[in-house]
């Protein structure tokens, strides 16, 4: 028996998946989906972005304003840019990472692709991106698209999570690691 997927989780699916349909009725997905991981960049570097689209105070004309002028200044296409003020609109602004994620695993879908997530706690050089892919391919078996994604907390090396596996390299969890087994030393 299905069950049909409820919360923000199922909200923001059904949203992507309908985002998803327009821009393959309109042979967009690729712009589509650049403007998406745009948007989800800009998210990660704005803490005003985020209480922007996070905020109950606003109400849904200010929070529209706010959002076409984002996607204005961001040169966004129009469909990425309507379909945000209908979020605007419908106050599902909220919802907009998990949107954005399932939009991207998506099209991941239908182009046979593996996702793996990359946390480092610098941007990768492009010979470090390319060295990872190429290891990551290798390991996947398949096609493979790679979120990559920068989180200074690390302090050094990456996180990487290829379907159910992770492994995390990160200088921070081997500090961790480190505190924990010199507690028992004592």
């Amino acid at each position: 028996m299905a069950s049909e997927a409820t919360g923000v989780a199922g909200l923001a699916e059904r949203y992507a998946r309908a985002l998803f349909d327009l821009a393959d009725e309109n042979r967009a997905l690729d712009q589509i989906a650049a403007d998406l991981r745009g948007m989800r960049s800009m998210l990660a570097a704005s803490g005003d972005l985020r209480r922007l689209i996070r905020s109950p105070i606003l109400d849904r004309e200010a929070q529209g304003k706010a959002i076409a002028a984002i996607g204005q200044q961001a040169q966004l296409a129009p469909l990425t840019r309507n379909f945000l003020g209908l979020l605007a609109k419908n106050r599902r602004l909220f919802a907009l990472p998990e949107m954005i994620d399932a939009f991207l695993g998506n099209l991941a879908a239908r182009r046979g692709e593996v996702t793996a997530q990359v946390i480092s706690a610098t941007p990768l050089t492009e010979q470090q991106s390319a060295a990872l892919t190429e290891a990551l391919r290798k390991s996947a078996g398949a096609k493979l698209a790679i979120d990559q994604r920068i989180d200074p907390s690390l302090l050094g090396g990456l996180v990487v999570r290829l379907g159910s596996r992770m492994i995390d390299a990160s200088l921070k969890s081997k500090l961790n690691r480190l505190q924990l087994a010199m507690k028992g030393v004592r």
